[in-house]
């Protein structure tokens, strides 16, 4: 792993995400119940604040955790956070939320709704997140770690909290060295949320856009996305 080399790495499994075993039945998915988590997980194995290296989802339980346990966190590198409320406020973005919720979210809920059906709900899901049918064109390890994944991604799209508040001003908080990363073969509503937190964090740099890569950029182009990921970290 190109981080290893340098820094002591750690790679954590969220609640609810395999290989976890499940406790509940998944309502209580939120970021504000993972940061808990990731907080405590921290606590635990680090002497010092941590660099946050977060993807997807993630990113929001970074930036929820670093405003909780500011303590914690030394710098964040951000993925494209989905806080797609904000698409409310941005301008075109209510029409490229309500698109996503019906062309992919909406339609991976119906199907997770149906037992029968958490394979059809976990290709809507990912071609939904990716911009364009990936799904089909997994091989069989990809395709194991969906399906593994799917009870996860039911509780996604069933949470009530899936997007607890997390506003501009909370951003503003923020005082840690933040990178952000979106990819050029993206969704455009994930660009366009992660412009606009740029504006909101004091300690940002301009979006770097990776090539050649879509949501999932750090295994779309995993040579681009390291090199400036670790650029960033040295400079820390």
């Amino acid at each position: 792993m190109a981080f290893a080399r340098r820094y002591r790495v750690i790679a954590y499994s969220r609640r609810y995400h395999y290989p976890n075993p499940w406790d509940g039945d998944g309502s209580d998915y939120s970021a504000e119940l993972h940061a808990e988590d990731l907080a405590a997980l921290i606590r635990a194995l680090a002497d010092r604040p941590v660099h946050l290296i977060t993807s997807s989802y993630g990113g929001n339980v970074g930036l929820y955790m670093t405003a909780q346990h500011p303590e914690l966190v030394r710098s964040i590198i951000l993925g494209e956070p989905p806080l797609l409320p904000w698409l409310a406020h941005i301008p075109g973005g209510k029409a490229h939320w309500q698109r996503f919720l019906d062309e992919a979210w909406l339609p991976a809920r119906a199907a997770f709704e149906q037992q029968d059906r958490l394979e059809d709900g976990a290709r809507l899901f990912l071609d939904g997140v990716m911009g364009r049918p990936v799904f089909a064109q997994l091989g069989r390890r990809g395709y194991q770690m969906m399906m593994d994944n799917a009870p996860e991604m039911k509780a996604e799209t069933l949470a009530n909290r899936y997007f607890p508040p997390f506003a501009c001003e909370d951003a503003e908080r923020l005082a840690q060295p933040v990178l952000l990363c979106k990819g050029a073969l993206s969704p455009a509503l994930f660009g366009m949320v992660t412009d606009d937190l740029a504006q909101c964090l004091p300690a940002a740099r301009a979006p770097v856009v990776i090539p050649d890569a879509s949501h999932a950029m750090h295994v779309g182009n995993p040579r681009f996305y390291n090199q400036i990921a670790l650029a960033f970290l040295e400079s820390c």
